[in-house]
């Protein structure tokens, strides 16, 4: 019997448990600490009330005979697929087929399980810092990995490169961690890179839903030619605060390679997947509604203003900072040239505040700082405090 030895070049912790243990850690040696954790990404407003309803809804389904079900399709029921169309239309001007939209328990899960369909020998490219689910699960694959700088020169928006060559790109705009957002000049030119190349863009969507910017694209498609060399994956999570209930899904064109991806990771979920639950999905379906809709954004609304008093707050601190206009994640320059665990440290101990060192998501991010808005409202008010205060 032979291990996966690839796994032996993978970092030795994952960094939201490294963040969470050392947290832990300083609670138990200063027991009256009151801690604020502005660091996981983890929504803190319940299930919108028209969500809850429809998944009780299910729940009396499936007490019933004439009702239950069992197996469900491995790709989604129609009308949960009906709804994400529906919504691509509405909001994004982009007609998608059924038949390309794949529910699933996750995007996270969506693009690890993707490169199933992709040889080991392919170059992947991917922008550094980065979400650490991108370089892990290739590194678990033994590809080779091109990092891409990403930096603030260039906005934390990084172009193509010409004398560059890539099978696999990683794009995610809104950006996670920086809250960076490509513009549509920027998406074009992306899109027209992976053409020339014969390269195929993986594109996370998560953290849609906050773009607020008309002029801003929120889904690769909205792209004249993305359909032909892009795969999109976008989560429940932030739109709807599915973070423990599980529900993602993927869009996989049929004009890429003449559909033969879309066959394939329709035959990859149907081996290996066996759906999301019946009530999760009818949940996530009541999120598209007029009146789920109307829920949501005020959701959506309060963690935007939870952004902009971070940000008020740094900018008044004269920290520089991107992001927290069009996405929930505001990412800030470590103060005085500290290195990002240092700083990590220092905010734990001197504001009793928990962020998230930008050194875990690669070596552009040694000298960031991660804050989230998805935090209680009065706890984030005093966080900022408490920040300010530090610095000051």
């Amino acid at each position: 019997m032979k291990l996966n030895r690839n796994y032996d070049n993978l970092q030795q912790s994952y960094l939201f448990s490294t963040v969470a243990r050392k947290a832990r850690e300083y609670s138990q040696a200063h027991p009256d600490a009151d801690i604020i954790k502005l660091s996981i990404g983890d929504v803190t407003l319940p299930l919108a009330p028209v969500v809850v309803e429809a998944m009780k809804r299910a729940a009396d389904e499936m007490g019933k005979k004439e009702t239950f079900r069992g197996y469900g399709p491995e790709q989604g029921y129609d009308f949960l697929k009906e709804a994400i169309a529906g919504y691509y239309k509405r909001e994004d001007g982009v007609d998608l087929a059924l038949d390309e939209i794949f529910i699933s328990d996750g995007a996270k899960s969506d693009l690890g399980n993707i490169l199933d369909l992709f040889d080991a020998d392919n170059t992947v490219l991917i922008p550094d810092p980065v979400y650490p689910v991108y370089v892990d699960t290739n590194i678990m694959a033994g590809r080779r990995i091109v990092m891409l700088d990403s930096n603030m020169d260039n906005g934390f928006a990084p172009m193509p490169d010409e004398g560059q060559d890539a099978d696999l790109i990683y794009l995610c705009s809104p950006n996670n961690p920086t809250g960076a957002v490509y513009t549509r000049g920027q998406l074009e030119a992306w899109v027209a890179y992976a053409r020339r190349k014969g390269a195929l863009i993986l594109f996370d969507a998560a953290y849609e839903c906050f773009v607020s910017d008309e002029s801003l694209p929120r889904s690769i498609f909205e792209i004249e030619g993305a359909r032909e060399c892009a795969v999109e994956f976008c989560s429940f999570s932030k739109i709807a605060g599915f973070t423990g209930t599980r529900c993602g899904y993927t869009v996989v064109p049929k004009t890429l390679l003449g559909g033969k991806l879309n066959a394939m990771w329709l035959r990859r979920q149907t081996t290996k997947f066996n759906g999301v639950p019946y009530l999760v999905q009818r949940g996530a379906a009541a999120v598209f509604t007029e009146e789920g809709m109307s829920q949501i954004r005020a959701n959506i609304d309060y963690y935007r203003e939870n952004a902009r008093i971070i940000g008020e707050g740094l900018a008044a601190a004269g920290i520089r900072f991107v992001g927290g206009k069009d996405s929930p994640y505001l990412w800030m320059e470590c103060p005085n040239g500290m290195d990002s665990w240092d700083f990590f440290d220092f905010l734990l101990e001197r504001a009793n505040v928990v962020g998230t060192p930008g050194a875990g998501f690669g070596k552009n991010g040694a000298r960031y700082f991660r804050l989230t808005a998805f935090g209680d409202r009065g706890r984030t008010i005093e966080a900022v405090e408490r920040i300010k205060k530090a610095l000051g």
